[in-house]
């Protein structure tokens, strides 16, 4: 999949520096969600948030032409847009934690399911706020839909593109200890994070 990604990125950015809109709302489109999830996983607030990913798409702009690298233009967007949350960061001199999840409109259930699907995503995410930093940051960013390639998690966590996989498997197996350790009522062989059947 990475490969076939890669070749459709080297012929958006050929029709971008073309100043073709579709090239550019089909990057966008792609990427945009990305960015909003590397936000979240450096923990900037919603307005810090958007200035970053705002500029990081006026630096796309600014540098369209000298992209060395099209064919990676995820990671490209990746990169910049993990060193303007750093910038934000340093601006701002502390970091404001955001619940990046309380802005999600919860689709309508039954009441008992409901109720079961809060009690279930309270446990979640008391047991995600307990992983490392650098596990919450990687399972955020692999959040992100459309889902990122390998290549673009591993620039925006700054990362070796190989231990991707193995330290998302650490830290899901991480996850799964503290969700099984957890006093509150909860069967952790349902469900993983973004709703997935184990």
């Amino acid at each position: 999949m990475d490969k076939q990604r890669q070749v459709e990125n080297l012929a958006l950015v050929a029709k971008m520096r073309s100043d073709d809109p579709a090239a550019w709302a089909a990057v966008t489109d792609r990427y945009t969600n990305l960015l909003w999830y590397i936000a979240r996983s450096m923990r900037l607030n919603e307005e810090d948030a958007a200035d970053a990913i705002q500029t990081t798409w006026l630096r796309l702009v600014e540098r369209i032409d000298t992209v060395r690298q099209p064919e990676s233009i995820g990671s490209w967007l990746a990169t910049t847009m993990r060193r303007e949350c750093l910038a934000a960061l340093r601006r701002r001199s502390r970091v404001v934690v955001m619940e990046a999840w309380a802005d999600v409109p919860d689709e309508a259930d039954p009441l008992d399911d409901a109720l079961l699907r809060t009690e279930q995503d309270s446990a979640l995410w008391r047991s995600f706020r307990s992983l490392k930093p650098r596990c919450q940051s990687l399972l955020r960013v692999l959040m992100a839909e459309p889902p990122p390639g390998y290549a673009e998690v591993a620039a925006a966590l700054d990362m070796p593109v190989g231990s991707v996989g193995p330290t998302r498997q650490r830290c899901l197996a991480a996850l799964r200890e503290i969700m099984a350790a957890d006093p509150y009522p909860f069967d952790p062989g349902t469900t993983e994070p973004g709703g997935a059947v184990r």
